[in-house]
């Protein structure tokens, strides 16, 4: 999430009511999850695992709770809850806007495009030309959808994050201040929830067509003219790169990518990366031929057993 305008380091430190170490005029232009993190980004880390990670990554601000050595042309907020103190500035600069009509007056619908009844648009959302949408379709604030897209009924994008933090009293949701992207000629069907980015974009490419009841969690990105079946669950952050097809029942590992022209067979669970070009198979994921010739292999292996008994 870039903001609005440039923000001081004393400026922060003061919302979230903590110290800094650095030059208190040092510029802020945002907050992001390291994984789309960039120049001028406030990034937070709790966890002594990530501390390396996060002060050498793209972010020129760490919102950490450890004094540490600050890296050169960098600058640090202390906290002893930085997960706390990052809902606070998604609060602070991404405020939730209650809604009380069924379409925002702030969205922005394109030319011959269809809104069924009993939808809801929310603020700031974008819809393109030529579009239609279904009833009963939920469109959450700020998601931007292109031309000839279709949105068939049930189908909710922009619902937040499944990102949480278990404490002592139970578990705190990361608050979500990310978008949902829909590419033109993009079909979704019915009952698909579509989650909104944490900090960044959830993204579906132009020419990709999702079944019913399919799940797409946070920032994850989906390439060009992929057909992904029903009932399949894409975890959050994955890379699904062009062209691929994912049938029935699939679901997927967080942070996983699956390259392009990638045909991963129905009921998979996809562990791990894996390259394009190749069909897929099984969980774990392994390349279909290898995974059938193994199971073959299995169903001899009573026979086998039997004729070494009767030796």
């Amino acid at each position: 999430m870039k903001f609005k305008k440039s923000y001081e380091l004393r400026e922060i430190a003061s919302i979230i009511k903590c110290n800094f170490v650095g030059d208190p005029l040092f510029k802020v232009f945002g907050m992001n999850e390291i994984h789309v993190v960039s120049h001028g980004d406030i990034v937070f880390v709790d966890h002594p695992k990530y501390y390396k990670k996060a002060l050498n990554s793209r972010a020129s601000v760490i919102l950490i709770n450890k004094n540490v050595d600050c890296p050169e042309g960098k600058a640090l907020l202390i906290s002893d809850d930085p997960f706390r103190d990052f809902n606070l500035l998604t609060t602070y600069f991404k405020p939730f806007k209650p809604s009380n009509i069924s379409i925002s007056k702030s969205a922005v619908i394109g030319e011959g495009t269809i809104i069924q009844p009993n939808c809801f648009i929310g603020n700031d959302v974008v819809i393109g030309k030529n579009s239609i949408i279904h009833s009963n379709v939920s469109i959450f604030d700020e998601t931007i959808i292109g031309d000839n897209v279709i949105i068939q009924s049930g189908t909710v994008l922009g619902s937040n994050a499944f990102y949480y933090k278990k404490r002592p009293q139970g578990h705190d949701q990361l608050k979500s201040s990310g978008r949902v992207i829909i590419e033109n000629n993009v079909h979704l069907g019915s009952n698909c929830t579509i989650d909104r980015g944490v900090t960044g974009d959830t993204t579906i490419g132009e020419g990709t067509k999702l079944d019913n009841l399919i799940q797409v969690g946070h920032d994850t990105v989906i390439g060009t003219n992929c057909l992904i079946a029903s009932q399949s669950g894409i975890a959050g952050c994955c890379i699904i790169e062009n062209d691929v097809t994912i049938w029935g029942q699939v679901g997927t590992n967080s942070g996983i990518t699956i390259g392009s022209k990638s045909i991963i067979l129905g009921q998979t669970g996809v562990t791990k990366s894996v390259q394009g070009g190749k069909t897929y198979f099984g969980t774990p994921i392994e390349e279909s031929r290898s995974k059938l010739k193994e199971l073959a292999l299995l169903r001899k292996l009573p026979r086998i057993i039997k004729e070494l008994r009767d030796k």
